[in-house]
């Protein structure tokens, strides 16, 4: 029997595209940090990935339900990081800290990576670019440079973008039943 349920997809990549991009905009040193980014971390790019991410399991799409909850939960722990220390429970985190923290992501996402090269060249592009953005963010931390981190924040703004495009892609592609957006 044919699956007939709708694809989370776009709804996890809307949530992590525009989500990194509002917080790459701070990193490129254009905002400060504030509820704006921590709202959209913790319902848009968390729990909407989330959801998606659990919407993929229903679809058997092993690697989308990996992807989207992964991420999903790695914005709400971002927030809990920033958030915690606020609320009394815990010391805030150090750039060595934040740096090992984005290391390991950086690990995961090199190996989705690896696995996005059996899938569309945006998917590969999402992944690579996110691959650099998390290695770029944690040399940040660890040498204390703010050059870096605007230059993460640049290549972030773009790895929002290719996840946002990704998207949408796939809503027009499907809703015109046609590849009007090209995603490779």
């Amino acid at each position: 029997m044919e699956n007939k349920t709708a694809n989370p997809a776009p709804l996890g990549l809307i949530g992590f595209g525009m989500t990194t991009v509002l917080l790459n905009i701070h990193n490129a040193g254009v905002t400060t940090l504030d509820t704006t980014v921590m709202g959209m971390g913790i319902f848009v790019g968390g729990l909407a990935q989330v959801i998606a991410g659990i919407l993929e399991s229903k679809k058997n799409n092993t690697f989308g339900l990996t992807a989207f909850t992964s991420y999903g939960f790695f914005w709400l722990s971002l927030v809990a990081i920033w958030s915690l220390p606020a609320l009394g429970i815990g010391n805030g985190p150090t750039k060595e800290s934040m740096g090992f923290y984005l290391i390991m992501w950086a690990l995961f996402t090199g190996g989705m990576f690896i696995a996005s090269l059996k899938h569309n060249k945006a998917t590969q592009v999402i992944f690579g670019s996110l691959t650099l953005l998390f290695i770029l963010l944690a040399l940040a931390d660890f040498t204390h440079s703010t050059t870096i981190k605007t230059i993460a924040g640049i290549e972030g703004i773009f790895t929002g973008l290719s996840a946002i495009y990704s998207a949408l892609g796939q809503v027009i592609n499907e809703e015109y039943k046609e590849e009007v957006i090209p995603l490779g």
